[in-house]
């Protein structure tokens, strides 16, 4: 039994907030390395998958390190990730913005799309609706988190499994009501930015990092 932090790699792929995410991940309490090398996104205890900007500009960068194949792979072996963002919106189905449908990795059923509401990004503060078993959310079911986006998936497709525990899924509501976060076996994600979200993002993440230990 030991005592040392939980490895984190932080996908090294072009993405725009990925060293405001990796001193974040510090704070509560992991050891960081931001790579995309093989053989270290496959040994770590845990995996972030950041994303900024447009999905097709995400799913672009991830192909050029296979992204998509390292996150299956670790899924695969029961291997935790966490998607951040559009790094969680890539692991829908796909995506639609502008009237451009791109592929994503697939993990989920299911299709981004522009969030219906009267302004748009949705930008800044906002409460989530979380359920009891979350384990991200433990403790901070009540608190606030930072959004900054203009796309969502707007709709949980994923059939349950009977031998499965089900997903636990957590929305949040501009304009309509969007998914918020999704904790699914080894792979979770969040729509909002932990990283920008003050203490309540850093408890989010040492959730994250508690579970992988």
């Amino acid at each position: 039994m030991t005592d040392r932090a939980p490895r984190v790699v932080v996908l090294d792929y072009g993405s725009g907030n990925i060293h405001s995410a990796a001193k974040a991940l510090e704070r509560a309490g992991a050891e960081v390395e931001i790579t995309a090398n093989r053989a270290a996104v496959m040994e770590a205890d845990g995996l972030l998958v950041p994303g900024v900007g447009a999905f097709s500009a995400v799913m672009e960068q991830l192909n050029t390190v296979r992204g998509g194949e390292l996150i299956e792979r670790r899924l695969a072996g029961g291997r935790p990730v966490l998607g951040i963002c559009v790094g969680m919106q890539v692991m829908f189905a796909d995506g639609i913005e502008r009237g451009v449908e791109t592929e994503g990795l697939g993990e989920w059923p299911g299709t981004v799309d522009l969030l219906e509401a009267e302004v748009v990004p949705h930008m800044g503060w906002n409460t989530v609706d979380a359920p009891e078993d979350s384990v991200l959310f433990d403790g901070i079911r009540d608190e606030r988190f930072y959004f900054v986006h203009s796309y969502a998936a707007q709709a949980w497709e994923l059939d349950p499994h009977p031998r499965l525990a089900p997903p636990a899924v957590t929305w949040a509501r501009h304009g309509s009501r969007f998914i918020a976060a999704v904790e699914n076996g080894p792979l979770s994600a969040t729509q909002f930015h932990p990283e920008k979200s003050g203490d309540a993002g850093i408890r989010l993440l040492s959730n994250w990092i508690g579970s992988l230990r």
